[in-house]
């Protein structure tokens, strides 16, 4: 199948604009956070004397358009969602692409023209996109310490050996969902298991492709949108068991009666195997949160990383592409409290005010009893002016790290950036493999268009 023939490959402009005299909302980063081919350029944005467009836009120009020159039309800048306002818009503004992690997956394929290939969000993300692009296209990251806490808890030496163990004692039965926060590694094992990938907006259309298969799912890594699953689809929850905090169960990695929920009866008796990560941004949202807002008038849409019962009690969840939407087609007047990553609500924020449209993050609760706070993805952060500056004349130069190249089966340490890669042999059959499992992805996805 061909990835790119089912849709055209245009993604539409954020809408978000960065307005004149107001402050860039990012933190700076610790010099020592720096590689040391970035820090130069670290140390120039620091000196700065503020972080307002009209004072960044001019510095970064000066390594962005000489890269735009150097490269033409090959050049493809990419950002997600959750990047705070000025990468967004800045990636916008060089004419890069920001959109969900569904959408950034396919844009090296439906874009065989850029070769050289920058995006400003989390690894495994850069590395999906690697695992789909063309053999003469390079993926690059502007920070390889950008991660994802929820795929932190379901690395390969992680979730391999349960896998192992569940596939022993279920055979061919059992096939892998892998959800796109996860590495190339585990998007192999759902190939090479009958499974698929899925995103969040699509992990019902998968999940239930597969079970269709007469499969039973092991669904990795968030137990959060894997049990949201089983219920959009009607799943029995007695059906569905999630597997401990891995923070515990990598200890052992045995499942046994002492490790699984309701003991290995209750194990042969799911329909839904549900490995135990989250996302810590997600999980702190809770019914009371809903509760507060639609008692006042607001309405509340969530992402379905957030427990089932949040979800149940919001008016509605789904995917950034999801919410975005709804900002963006929300009735002048409208009220909307969103329930996910921070900086994306900063972001829909600024797009609501230019039409008329009121946004607050679900934590914002002016009332003390509220104890809780909502968060940026701090991992995803890591990305910032001065990398995405670094990245593009270190490319123009012929110059760029080694370690910020992405190809499908990298796994990199998010504290010290160690790199695991494997061997070319190695990778292909993981990338035959991960294809596989994100083609059938796309394919289920597409048809239901």
């Amino acid at each position: 199948m061909n990835p790119g023939a089912t849709s055209p490959p245009t993604v539409a402009s954020s809408g978000i604009r960065l307005v004149p005299g107001i402050p860039i909302c990012q933190t700076d980063l610790p010099l020592d956070w720096y590689q040391a081919e970035f820090r130069p350029y670290a140390e120039e944005y620091l000196a700065l004397p503020d972080r307002t467009p009209e004072t960044v836009l001019p510095w970064l120009d000066r390594y962005a358009l000489p890269a735009l020159d150097h490269f033409g039309g090959s050049l493809l800048l990419l950002a997600h969602f959750y990047m705070g306002g000025e990468i967004v818009k800045l990636v916008e503004r060089y004419g890069g692409k920001v959109a969900d992690s569904y959408v950034l997956a396919l844009q090296a394929v439906r874009n065989p023209e850029k070769k050289v290939i920058v995006e400003s969000a989390v690894h495994f993300m850069a590395e999906t996109i690697a695992t789909l692009a063309n053999d003469d296209q390079q993926v690059w990251i502007t920070n390889p310490k950008a991660g994802c806490t929820m795929e932190m808890l379901a690395k390969d030496w992680m979730v391999l050996p349960v896998a192992e163990q569940l596939a022993e004692r279920y055979g061919d039965d059992l096939a892998v969902v892998a959800y796109m926060n996860t590495g190339g590694r585990l998007k192999a094992l759902a190939g090479r298991t009958g499974g698929a990938v899925c995103t969040s907006s699509n992990a019902h259309l998968v999940v239930d492709w597969v079970r269709k298969q007469g499969k039973r799912v092991f669904f990795v890594p968030d137990h959060h949108l894997g049990r949201n699953t089983a219920h959009k689809l009607g799943i029995p929850l007695s059906k569905v068991v999630a597997l401990p905090d891995p923070q515990v169960f990598r200890q052992r990695l045995v499942v046994d009666e002492s490790i699984v929920p309701g003991g290995l009866a209750a194990l042969d008796a799911a329909e839904m195997i549900l490995w135990g990560s989250y996302c810590g941004v997600h999980t702190v949202f809770r019914p009371e949160h809903v509760r507060w807002w639609k008692e006042r008038g607001w309405k509340v849409l969530v992402h379905p990383e957030s427990p089932l019962e949040t979800v149940l009690a919001a008016d509605g969840s789904g995917s950034t592409d999801y919410l975005w939407k709804a900002v963006a087609g929300a009735a002048p007047g409208s009220r909307l409290a969103i329930g996910t990553e921070a900086h994306f609500v900063s972001n829909a924020r600024a797009l609501a005010k230019q039409r008329g449209v009121e946004v607050v993050h679900l934590l914002d609760i002016p009332d003390p009893s509220f104890a809780t706070a909502g968060c940026g993805c701090a991992t995803m952060s890591r990305n910032d002016p001065p990398h995405l500056a670094g990245m593009l004349d270190l490319l123009r130069r012929g110059a760029p790290p080694d370690i910020n190249r992405v190809l499908a089966g990298d796994v990199v340490d998010e504290l010290t950036a160690r790199r695991d890669r494997l061997t070319p042999a190695e990778r292909s059959s993981l990338v035959a493999e991960a294809r596989i499992a994100l083609e059938r992805m796309i394919e289920v996805t597409e048809a239901a268009r």
